[in-house]
């Protein structure tokens, strides 16, 4: 043990991130934090933005009065954080807002899926949020609340994706020659 920790859960969390294709380990050498692979995170935010979109689309007859109200919530704990310029707090207030229709939905497979390529978007989201570029999603997120309010699945669902492809102008100035579009 160093600092408490045993070496079990630190080799686990390592091979999580290495997973995401966040480090890169050399055995019996170091682990490094990897460079930001452009096309690594394009490709893992069409597969999330497709997930939440179906997410939202299932939980939208299951979300209660309660739900609606931990996402406006979320959204007001969204705003504040963007506006104090405190992008951990912006971070964790989207998390707790996109969590809501996933845990509404109560898809697994939707979930393991996030949970596999949401880490790889997270640097993104920290440059997308450490911006006024981030300020545009607070009224997306009000009108997916709305629409998910209304009963409106498709167009929440709609929505729910539009707000994960305000990440793509961050991801063609990282790699402007792999522009792609969505079909």
């Amino acid at each position: 043990t160093w600092l408490g920790v045993s070496r079990t859960p630190v080799r686990e969390a390592l091979l999580r991130l290495q997973q995401a294709g966040l480090v890169v380990s050399h055995p019996g050498r170091s682990t490094e934090v990897t460079g930001l692979d452009a096309a690594a995170v394009r490709d893992a935010q069409a597969v999330v933005a497709a997930m939440h979109q179906l997410a939202v689309r299932q939980a939208v007859g299951q979300l209660t009065e309660v739900d609606l109200e931990a996402m406006r919530a979320a959204n007001d704990r969204f705003a504040q954080a963007l506006r104090e310029g405190d992008v951990d707090a912006a971070l964790a207030a989207d998390d707790a807002f996109h969590a809501v229709p996933v845990r509404a939905a109560a898809n697994r497979a939707v979930i393991s899926v996030l949970d596999q390529f949401t880490p790889t978007l997270r640097r993104v989201e920290r440059l997308r949020f450490g911006s006024l570029a981030g300020r545009s999603s607070v009224a997306l997120h009000q009108r997916m609340v709305d629409l998910c309010a209304a009963g409106d699945a498709d167009a929440a669902a709609a929505v729910s994706y539009d707000t994960w492809c305000t990440l793509e102008p961050l991801l063609d100035s990282l790699d402007p020659g792999s522009r792609h579009t969505n079909a």
